[in-house]
């Protein structure tokens, strides 16, 4: 990242740590994301001290041009920074700007007229029902202790028979042990959403629980590793480079994947696009809308397969 956090001047430092805890009590939103945000504005201000040569303060801010914005965004392009990731910053730039402006009364019209570049979104790449199945059969086989291998299927069972996170299905907690019919989630922003959870997933569950050799506090992690903390994230990714090796999936068999795989199936067999928006917990139903773009380039595929017409 060019001039990542050099030459920033300690007002501007102080603003970004202002503007950072102020969405944290706000926004709600996730440590990983405001950590992002974060970066991508200390990018910014470290490219203006070079480029603009000097740690200018907050001042510097409201003489900005929109030729340095262009500078800025063309730097970021030589960094390697794709379009995707680009809007990302320019619109976390432009968050913290906005802030700026209503504590400060900075004139940022220069960044503000910044245009993100297009991108095209890419689609969710769900597992076949067939594959998802094959997975979560071959996942208990993946380690050589009976009760990881046990754990590590009722995670995934999780992650596909009810659509969750891999963080929030680590965040549960012996309290949530029985899992019940419905289970409490609380996800992305602090938002709270009610999950029917499948008999499959309980049994899952309260397999790995019989034989789990750590004791299931109502504080502690539900799901533990072999030396009774936390499971972590990777392990669980890393369980599934070694089964999808094994079966032969493309690299984009991930464990989100399987969340991906819920909803298009969900979907596929007549489920409401706003009934599926509540199981997975978006704020915006335009989230959820990618997964009939999905669904609709399965059937294409179908089609093509089979439509003699097609074939010819």
């Amino acid at each position: 990242m060019s001039g990542a956090g050099l030459g920033i001047s300690p007002g501007l430092r102080d603003a970004v740590q202002a503007w950072t805890e102020g969405l944290r009590a706000l926004k709600g939103a996730s440590e990983h994301t405001i950590e992002a945000y974060r970066a991508d504005v200390l990018g910014f201000l470290g490219f203006l001290a070079g480029h603009l040569g000097g740690a200018g303060g907050v001042a510097q801010i409201g003489q900005l041009r929109q030729a340095d914005m262009r500078a800025w965004m063309a730097a970021r392009r030589l960094d390697g920074l794709g379009s995707r990731s680009l809007a990302r910053a320019l619109s976390s730039v432009k968050s913290f700007a906005r802030w700026l402006a209503e504590r400060e009364g900075v004139e940022i019209s220069a960044i503000l007229a910044a245009r993100a570049p297009r991108y095209t979104r890419s689609l969710p790449r769900p597992l076949s029902e067939a594959a998802a199945r094959d997975v979560i059969a071959l996942v208990p086989l993946a380690t050589r202790d009976d009760w990881t291998g046990l754990r590590d299927a009722a995670v995934v069972t999780l992650l596909y028979g009810c659509g969750l996170r891999v963080s929030e299905a680590l965040g549960l907690t012996g309290r949530d042990a029985p899992l019940p019919e419905m289970l409490r989630i609380r996800g992305k922003g602090g938002r709270e959403r009610l999950v029917p959870v499948l008999p499959a997933a309980r049994t899952a569950v309260a397999a790995y629980l019989r034989a789990c050799p750590h004791d299931p506090g109502a504080q502690a992690p539900l799901f533990r590793g072999v030396k009774g903390g936390a499971l972590s994230r990777h392990h669980v990714a890393g369980v599934l480079r070694v089964v999808r090796a094994q079966l032969g999936l493309p690299a984009t068999a991930t464990p989100h994947a399987l969340r991906h795989s819920f909803a298009t199936h969900l979907l596929a067999a007549g489920g409401d696009l706003r009934a599926i928006q509540e199981l997975l917990g978006h704020a915006s139903l335009a989230s959820t809308q990618v997964y009939t773009a999905v669904d609709a380039r399965q059937l294409t595929e179908i089609y093509l397969a089979a439509h003699p017409r097609a074939k010819a």
